[in-house]
């Protein structure tokens, strides 16, 4: 699973710049600044990390059901999840 790294801890923020975050084309290992927000691609990332963090205690798990993808939200990171076979960059 592909990995986008979305620094902020503030879930309002986020959600704002989800969308174009997804858009935004990304090289491996990659920053860049989305509203003034640090993304970047954090490469691949096998299925057993996503399971793991799920059982940590201080981690949100949300589930986006029509695209198959996945954030954890942990302290001032969310983490995106998306499957080699979603495309979401437009």
């Amino acid at each position: 699973m592909k990995c986008i790294s979305v620094y902020t801890n503030d879930f309002e923020r986020f959600s704002d710049i989800y969308e174009k975050v997804l858009t935004t084309p990304l090289a491996d290992d990659e920053e860049k600044e989305v509203e003034g927000v640090t993304i970047s691609d954090s490469g691949d990332v096998p299925a057993h990390y996503i399971d793991k963090m799920k059982g940590k205690p201080d981690v949100v798990v949300m589930k986006v059901r029509n695209k198959d993808i996945t954030i954890l939200q942990r302290g001032e990171l969310f983490e995106i999840f998306i499957p080699e076979n979603e495309n979401v960059v437009h």
